[in-house]
């Protein structure tokens, strides 16, 4: 099969953890792979993947347009020359003339259901594309039976040509970290010893962060030592942020700490006193699941897939400030449940493998394949 690593951003936000992984599992596994990937990846997939077959491509496409350009007239060709069986396209888009079997990722149905939690012309992209999907490709993969749901209610998704197939997480840099991990993190943010509650995303509508800040604010209200709240992620397209900032109390302390590299990540996570994601939906919801696997207590919602991952392993709350905040301020309040939090989501993080995934995607490219066969 052909993997499609040219849509992952050089961030590496949840797309491309989702494909960094799935590459790594499926060369594990003794997958016969060839992955195509913007030249700046080529040696990180040549590491991820020393027995694949790592195909740069020698044309610019950084951008969207250049991107989907390419996708529909060069990939088509590199499909017919690599005389590969199966094409995974991983975010949404197809090529129209793929020779080959086609399975495409969608990650999650908000682009119809949430349209104003999204620019709007990329909600309109992601709708067209995702109903181009749905129809032109063999077999589409899913990361959550609320995905699968809400695309077979909102855009006539045929549930037979749907596959659920649930990320994993990455242990080796998701784990329970040590104090020299936190204490890194902690430098990195600038923290110094106080505690602090986390979150960890992109600074965008969908993951309710105004809402976040002024739940804070109240939770935090009469403590006489409140801890910080630090917004880790990279910058979205949130105007309320800075409205929501603005009404934060000067004695309390808000960070934004930015992009954070992955090898501070596990400190941040498991060192903080809880993660907040008050998600308003989420396709799978990744940052939930990496925060338990570094035994993080974690507070967030029921929307959409969110429980899939967390089960019984997490608090949750409404998507208001005043309830945010109530949560939050229980949380504080009660370490013999935040601790046994941790301890029940890391239990539960070990049932996410990306083996497990990637073993599922293999059945699906097998079923792509035959399907493709027959039609022939």
């Amino acid at each position: 099969m052909l993997i499609d690593a040219t849509a992952v951003p050089a961030d590496r936000g949840g797309v491309g953890r989702y494909v960094d992984s799935l590459v790594a599992a499926l060369a594990a596994d003794g997958a016969t792979l060839s992955v195509v990937c913007q030249p700046r990846d080529t040696r990180l997939y040549s590491e991820l993947a020393p027995g694949a077959r790592i195909v740069p491509t020698s044309e610019a496409v950084t951008t969207r347009t250049a991107r989907l350009t390419w996708e529909q007239t060069t990939l088509p060709r590199l499909v017919r020359k690599l005389d590969v069986d199966v094409l995974h396209s991983p975010h949404y888009t197809i090529p129209l003339a793929n020779p080959a079997a086609s399975v495409v990722t969608l990650h999650d149905a908000t682009f119809f259901t949430d349209a104003v939690l999204h620019h709007s012309i990329k909600a309109t992209f992601f709708r067209a594309w995702t109903k181009t999907a749905l129809v032109r490709a063999a077999r589409c993969v899913v990361p959550s039976a609320a995905t699968a749901a809400e695309l077979t209610r909102v855009a006539k998704a045929d549930p037979g040509r749907l596959d659920v197939i649930q990320h994993g997480v990455d242990t080796e840099r998701f784990h329970p970290p040590s104090p020299s991990e936190v204490a890194a993190a902690r430098a990195v943010v600038g923290l110094g010893d106080q505690p602090y509650v986390a979150f960890l995303g992109a600074l965008e509508p969908r993951k309710n962060v105004p809402a976040l800040i002024r739940g804070f604010a109240a939770a935090c209200r009469g403590r006489t030592d409140p801890p910080a709240l630090v917004l880790a992620g990279q910058p979205g397209w949130d105007h309320q942020i800075e409205r929501a900032l603005d009404s934060v109390p000067h004695r309390l302390r808000v960070i934004r700490a930015g992009y954070l590299p992955f090898e501070n990540l596990a400190g941040f996570l498991g060192g903080a006193a809880l993660v907040a994601y008050p998600s308003l939906g989420e396709g799978f919801g990744l940052p939930v699941l990496e925060a338990m696997a570094c035994g993080a207590c974690v507070l967030t919602t029921r929307r959409l897939s969110l429980p899939e991952v967390g089960g019984d392993a997490v608090a949750y709350c409404g998507v208001g400030a005043g309830d945010i905040g109530a949560a939050i301020a229980d949380l504080l309040d009660d370490p013999a449940r935040r601790a046994a939090l941790s301890t029940a989501a890391q239990q539960r993080a070990k049932e996410f493998s990306w083996t497990q995934s990637a073993d599922r995607h293999r059945e699906v490219y097998d079923l792509a394949a035959l399907a493709h066969r027959r039609a022939r």
